[in-house]
């Protein structure tokens, strides 16, 4: 049997382990385990009973972990996205009034468009028509945008009225703790100490003790809690011609940001072919458009790719199995309700930092020296991170790289879905901007 499974998963090709992907598997949980507790405490504003989104959040989160992790064996893991439960609470529900359960119809139905564009080959088509130095791009803008995000969780950089952003107080204990896990991954990195940031997490968690910064946070959800929320969506509402809006949002937004996830996780795990095809990449989809269907019918926003699934890459995670562990690790959060949040900021921090260094490797591919290339590549990397979305950066990128090579005339008619791309991000930048 476990033969078997080591040829499914291609542990030789890949050159991998049992014990790498666990280890993979559990660093990518421990980076993105705070969607356990920010996810409900955002869609709870909306109405949504706070236990009850909590254990869909979990159950979310592993069954479309564990499926892109079976079927597609990928290491990418999946979980209620940011900025789209946001865009669920604030804008649809409290802006717009309209009833967290017709949103959660609104998300249904953009899965299941997931699911017809999918079996049609339309997603595959979107992610080929893209060149490869929009991929490059992506992969960095992506490592810049979570080396951001470290550094503004651990307090090493703030915000500032005059400045935008300046640095932050060193001196704070959460501050200087992250600070030391930088240096303590960092130094195992350079040693090869197989999971370094795994290693430094534990070490700044226990080093966080006396300082009073770890937290057991008690919760009362279980599995029953999810009945209060579990098909309780308003689809025939959410078909009313007044939400289409909110469809397309949800559709949208969650398309790109896959597709940039995807791209940047497969090229650091140097899963990308050389023809610049991604093997099973119908499977990859199905998975993704899976999650977001049953995380609707749980009672949770959209499912996505999460860019955190770069930190078990960067410690060797290659097959499904780092995926597999990922969603067991939430699973199992279920039932570890006093564990929840037990891992400060300080920590995972750290982890956020340093594999957003090691994913700007990717930039030295894009030929900086021909504008035709650098000018997108440029407005993708760098859009990214200060827009807060994958899915802006990419829109920018493919906007320039169409209009650069209209107006300088190097149009070429085979790129037709790159230019149809280019003007349904300019629609979607005036339409809908506010998401």
């Amino acid at each position: 049997m476990r033969a078997a499974l080591e040829r499914y998963f291609e542990f030789s090709r890949l050159n991998t382990s049992w014990r790498t992907e666990f280890f993979a598997g559990i660093t990518t949980f421990v980076t993105m385990a705070y969607i356990i507790l920010v996810n409900p405490a955002i869609l709870a504003q909306a109405g949504i009973p706070l236990p009850a989104v909590t254990a869909a959040t979990c159950l979310s989160a592993a069954f479309g972990s564990i499926l892109m992790g079976v079927i597609a064996r990928y290491p990418i893991a999946l979980a209620p996205g940011m900025g789209l439960n946001a865009y669920f609470t604030y804008t649809v529900v409290l802006k717009m009034g309209v009833p967290w359960q017709t949103a959660l119809g609104a998300v249904f139905i953009s899965g299941i468009a997931f699911l017809l564009l999918t079996a049609f080959g339309i997603r595959q088509l979107i992610l080929r028509s893209l060149p490869h130095e929009l991929y490059a791009a992506v992969a960095g803008g992506i490592g810049l945008f979570i080396a951001f995000i470290g550094l503004h969780n651990a307090g090493i950089i703030a915000s500032n009225p005059a400045t935008l952003i300046t640095l932050g107080d060193i001196h704070t204990p959460p501050t200087a703790l992250a600070l030391l896990g930088v240096v303590i991954i960092g130094t195992l990195q350079v040693w090869r100490v197989r999971g370094a940031i795994l290693i430094g997490v534990i070490a700044i968690t226990l080093a966080a003790i006396p300082f009073h910064l770890v937290h057991w946070k008690r919760a009362s959800y279980n599995l029953h809690d999810i009945t209060l929320t579990v098909f309780k969506l308003d689809i025939r509402s959410a078909i009313h011609i007044g939400l289409l809006e909110i469809i397309f949002v949800f559709f949208f937004v969650d398309l790109f940001d896959n597709l940039g996830t995807l791209v940047a996780v497969a090229k650091k795990a140097d899963l990308i072919e050389p023809d610049g095809n991604i093997p099973r990449l119908n499977r990859i989809f199905f998975a993704d458009a899976s999650a977001t269907i049953i995380g609707s019918l749980s009672g949770t926003s959209t499912v996505t790719s999460y860019v955190e699934s770069s930190a078990g890459v960067a410690v060797g995670g290659r097959s499904g199995v780092t995926a597999i562990v990922t969603g067991l690790a939430f699973f199992l959060a279920l039932f570890a309700a006093p564990l929840v949040g037990i891992v400060p900021t300080a920590a995972t921090a750290p982890a956020l930092i340093v594999v957003g260094s090691l994913m700007l490797t990717t930039i030295t591919e894009i030929p900086w020296t021909e504008p035709l290339s650098a000018i997108p590549a440029f407005l993708t990397l760098i859009m990214i991170p200060l827009s807060a979305s994958i899915a802006n950066g990419l829109g920018f990128g493919v906007i320039a790289y169409a209009a650069v090579h209209i107006l300088g005339g190097k149009f070429r008619r085979e790129d037709w879905l790159l230019y149809l791309l280019a003007v349904l991000f300019l629609i979607r930048f005036v339409y809908v901007s506010q998401a």
